[in-house]
């Protein structure tokens, strides 16, 4: 079984793109997510940190997406077991 990794930064241009996409700003977000300042979203979009699992869920239903659209996954060449 090979290893499954996130790219987080391939995964927070998919989360900007979706965004654009869905026609929502930074600032609609950061107050959708009640956060004070937007720069945990911008993390998120750089691939400096990722949402918690309770943020992807709210982040998929205001995308209109699902997680897996979201997140984008790799699989290392090491081998598990």
């Amino acid at each position: 079984m090979e290893i499954p990794s996130i790219n987080t930064i391939a995964t927070g241009r998919n989360i900007d793109r979706l965004r654009v996409a869905a026609g929502i700003s930074i600032r609609d977000m950061q107050m959708f997510f009640g956060f004070a300042t937007p720069q945990a979203i911008y993390k998120w979009i750089h691939g400096a940190s990722m949402p918690t699992i309770d943020n992807l869920v709210i982040l998929a239903a205001m995308l209109g997406v699902t997680l897996d659209e979201i997140i984008v996954v790799e699989t290392d060449a090491r081998k598990c077991g």
